[in-house]
């Protein structure tokens, strides 16, 4: 990595059950290709349920396990423009439907969400059941195994959520890259 004057810091967290996982991390953004009105930076928090598969050992029984964060099952975007005050959630939207694999259906935006974002999310993640419908999958024991998994630690994928909130608008994480072109940026690890 190249040096720079400022430390360039991102942080994922993982919670993984025995099909799904909801990952969540800060990002910053520069669209080239922005929707109007949204021409400026945004950054936030991305929050992710994903398909999670273990792989097979590549040595001995105590050797790390591969593990695979696999296709988008639902998406939350908690972003604000760069140049708003924090806690605007000006640019907070949602992906209810996934197009394919890994790409994302539209944005939705909905005024619910920008008023109380973990609040929101929450009460989504609690029916994982119907978030897994609506992306045309689940409906197996092990979905309904890890739908009561994640909401059995709910509280803590919410406080790592709000967590990720405060140290973005805190300018902590959310920041651009110090170096390179900044007309088309993606930093962040989701």
């Amino acid at each position: 990595m190249p040096a720079s004057t400022e430390e360039e810091l991102t942080v994922l967290y993982v919670f993984g059950f025995e099909r799904t996982a909801v990952v969540l991390s800060d990002l910053y953004f520069v669209d080239p290709d922005p929707l109007e009105g949204q021409e400026s930076p945004e950054h936030g928090v991305r929050l992710e349920v994903r398909a999670i598969t273990p792989g097979p050992l590549q040595g001995g029984i105590y050797s790390a396990q591969p593990i695979e964060i696999g296709d988008l099952i639902w998406r939350a975007d908690l972003l604000e423009s760069v140049d708003g005050p924090p806690g605007s959630f000006d640019r907070t939207h949602h992906h209810p439907g996934i197009s394919r694999g890994l790409e994302p259906g539209p944005r939705v935006f909905d005024r619910k969400l920008s008023a109380a974002p973990v609040e929101w999310v929450g009460d989504q993640l609690a029916d994982l059941e119907g978030l897994l419908k609506q992306a045309g999958a689940g409906g197996t024991p092990a979905d309904a195994a890890d739908a009561q998994s994640l909401r059995d630690c709910l509280p803590e994928v919410l406080e790592a959520l709000g967590r990720l909130i405060d140290r973005v608008q805190a300018g902590e994480l959310g920041r651009p890259p110090a170096e390179g072109p900044l007309a088309n940026v993606r930093a962040g690890w989701l």
